[in-house]
């Protein structure tokens, strides 16, 4: 039974290039690192999407052909610049999905510093179904996991992880 990771690719994105020392992910070196350090076998990717979104074709692109499953969230042309991705509804719903019915799988994997997803990655901890959440930024990640044990959390942005996955 493997493990599952969601990917909030807008807090990916904000908090690997707006961190203190900007850097960006090589999305292949990330699933990479998600298979070996997590044994993740599903890895989703969500995004806001923009119905005019043929600008960002390549990049969806890089994101499938890196091995990622990519979900979006949609969004109307006229919310472009004035509204970020969103996800955190569609990923807390996607978990809580798999919970209810039973799915085959071990563990969750979630990378993000929202605090939105605080309140699940409680319950998936007391249920023995989450693994951990790995902050893009961990110096912005929000002050609702100060309470969370370090078994539960990591920070990509560490020299050692940015090394593995940074392009």
């Amino acid at each position: 039974m493997q493990n599952i990771a969601y990917i909030d690719g807008q807090n990916l994105f904000m908090g690997t290039t707006r961190a203190e020392n900007p850097w960006k992910v090589d999305l292949q070196r990330f699933r990479v690192y998600l298979e070996q350090q997590y044994q993740v076998d599903r890895a989703y990717y969500y995004l806001g999407y923009v119905q005019d979104g043929d600008v960002y074709q390549s990049l969806y692109e890089e994101i499938q052909s890196a091995g990622f499953i990519l979900v979006f969230r949609e969004h109307n042309s006229a919310m472009l610049g004035t509204k970020k991705g969103n996800v955190d509804s569609d990923i807390i719903f996607s978990v809580m999905k798999r919970l209810y019915r039973k799915e085959d799988f071990n563990k969750i994997i979630l990378v993000s510093g929202d605090g939105d997803y605080k309140t699940m990655v409680d319950f998936l901890i007391e249920e023995g179904r989450f693994k951990k959440i790995l902050f893009p930024d961990g110096k912005r990640a929000s002050s609702l996991y100060k309470k969370i044990t370090r078994q539960y959390f990591d920070d990509i942005g560490k020299e050692d992880i940015r090394k593995k996955i940074g392009k």
